[in-house]
């Protein structure tokens, strides 16, 4: 009888429990809710109507089940701007939330891999990271390596910076607003998230590769390029993971230490040593690759 009771008093509390977690989710879900109607309220003067580019990748986000998204039109000196001014005018929670597409080729090739048409072995890709970390193209080099099960040699990995003609001519967007949906082109997407690796290298990739540390945001949201130099978009990430299937890699970026309080400018005169040298590392994994916006 009385372990019956137990049992009985044991199941109650697992059901209150579960109910106070999902009071808790509807209600973070009604506070962003909220963030992002708030966006769509802005004072004119911030905002401009939705031009061709808005209306394309709103369409392409809603065919994907990506639901919760905003777009936002920023001044023309934003990247003149600290990371804590760009947060304000986004109006995101974090700074940690303001991100960039790159596109990233394969200056070590074989002669034959002149596309993107195998996701394993592609002669470009796209990385996520966010604006407070620094990549880490070694650590790409390595998940290639990896994800093609040593058969190809890693002489064969290069992975640098795209030229701007380049990735304009591959992505359709200009320098600052690239962003890695609606791409003329397919590039494989690899996203930093180690857990998730050997499931991800079984599915099929929109080639892209995102950073770990931003699908473990608190908040489920990140700020990226919206296609145009003063648009962004922001999207709920986890609807971002489950609609393009990015790659998720291990260790794409270091954390660069106080980067919040320093300007664009003023990070450009630290040296690579003296950011190692802080001992401030920031962990991702590899889920979808991505382009710098």
């Amino acid at each position: 009888m009385a372990t019956s009771t137990m049992g009985a008093a044991a199941a109650d509390l697992e059901a209150r429990q579960l109910l106070i977690l999902r009071r808790v989710e509807d209600l973070e879900l009604a506070a962003q809710q909220h963030r992002l109607g708030a966006l769509s309220l802005s004072d004119a003067e911030a905002e401009v109507e939705a031009g061709d580019t808005e209306e394309r990748l709103s369409a392409l986000l809603a065919a994907r089940g990506v639901h919760d998204f905003a777009f936002r039109r920023v001044p023309a000196d934003y990247y003149d701007r600290p990371l804590e001014e760009r947060r304000d005018l986004l109006a995101a929670d974090s700074v940690a939330q303001l991100c960039k597409s790159i596109v990233m080729v394969n200056t070590k090739a074989a002669a034959d891999v002149v596309d993107c048409s195998n996701p394993k072995n592609s002669k470009y890709y796209v990385v996520i990271v966010q604006y407070m970390a620094r990549l880490n193209a070694e650590n790409i080099k390595n998940f290639l390596y990896t994800l093609n099960e040593s058969q190809i040699p890693k002489k064969r990995f290069n992975m640098r910076l795209a030229p701007e003609e380049e990735s304009l001519m591959l992505t359709g967007f200009v320098h600052n607003g690239v962003t890695c949906i609606g791409m003329k082109t397919d590039i494989p997407c690899q996203d930093y998230n180690l857990k998730f690796a050997r499931h991800l290298i079984q599915r099929v990739c929109h080639q892209v590769i995102i950073d770990e540390a931003i699908t473990k945001l608190d908040e489920d949201f990140f700020w990226l390029g919206g296609g145009e130099v003063d648009l962004k978009l922001g999207m709920r990430t986890s609807q971002f993971l489950n609609a393009f299937n990015p790659f998720v890699k291990l260790q794409i970026h270091v954390v660069l230490c106080g980067l919040d309080q320093r300007t664009a400018r003023e990070r450009r005169g630290h040296s690579w040593e003296d950011r190692y040298n802080c001992g401030k590392w920031a962990y991702t994994i590899t889920k979808p690759f991505v382009v710098w916006a």
